[in-house]
């Protein structure tokens, strides 16, 4: 099954170094014999993960069209985080909450991208709604280069009460819209905080914008109307970040 699967040198090795424990295996192109193959190699029999040669007809029936660079990888199923294991995971946060939620996300590539961006901002997980959103897959894991296996991933049924859960939870719900009176860099993001971005093209869906507490717009200087899902959560993410730091810093020198 694809979504059983990483491809990609980069990918793979991510998911060596940070969760090994999810590999089950590791196929590597027989053709292929150069410093960064070696080192996947190296790194998954160090890991205790099984390693295969094989010829690149079995990697590309495994990789299923997906551009596999001569290694794929197989995990180990993960079992499926819900809206009822939400709460529990959000009261056990040790530090000052920061989700990421997207409402409709279905290219692939930008879920990769969003999990990436979510990974390398500290976000403590994603969460998206179980319909009408892309699947996790070979694809979606080679763009998020690692994350998807370290950043934890919530479907939920129903995405309005699950923000309303949230809410309740002591969560603040910012939405991103460019039709927003508030430009994102005068919102106060420190305190817990669930940034919540619409998919490709129609944004917001009307219940999921009703629900949250404030909505903000990323400032645009040039012509373009507006930012790439993947890119605008990166930009959300690091400002909540760079307020965060600032904050610390500031209590730190009092």
């Amino acid at each position: 099954m694809e979504d059983d699967l990483i491809c990609g040198t980069h990918a793979v090795l991510a998911a060596l170094k940070k969760n090994p424990g999810r590999i089950d295996a590791v196929w590597v192109y027989t053709g292929r014999d150069d410093k960064r193959t070696e080192a996947v190699m190296q790194m998954a029999r160090a890991c205790g993960v099984k390693v295969h040669r094989a010829p690149r007809e079995k990697l590309d029936r495994l990789a299923s069209g997906v551009r596999h660079q001569g290694v794929v990888a197989r995990l180990r199923r993960a079992p499926v985080r819900t809206e009822q294991d939400l709460a529990g995971f959000v009261s056990d946060l040790p530090g000052t909450p920061l989700l990421l939620v997207l409402d409709g996300v279905q290219d692939p590539h930008n879920l990769g991208a969003c999990l990436r961006s979510a990974d390398a901002a500290g976000a403590h997980a994603v969460i998206i709604p179980r319909d009408q959103t892309a699947p996790v897959t070979a694809v979606t894991r080679r763009a998020a280069s690692g994350a998807a296996e370290t950043v934890p991933l919530f479907r939920v049924t129903n995405l309005a009460r699950c923000l309303r859960r949230l809410q309740e939870a002591g969560i603040w719900i910012l939405g991103a819209s460019q039709g927003a009176d508030t430009v994102l860099f005068d919102a106060d993001m420190r305190g817990p905080l669930a940034i919540v971005l619409g998919g490709e093209g129609k944004g917001l869906r009307r219940l999921t914008r009703e629900r949250c507490d404030g909505l903000v717009r990323i400032p645009m200087a040039g012509s373009v109307e507006s930012l790439n899902v993947s890119v605008a959560a990166g930009v959300c993410l690091f400002e909540a970040v760079r307020q965060r730091y600032v904050a610390s810093s500031l209590s730190s020198e009092v």
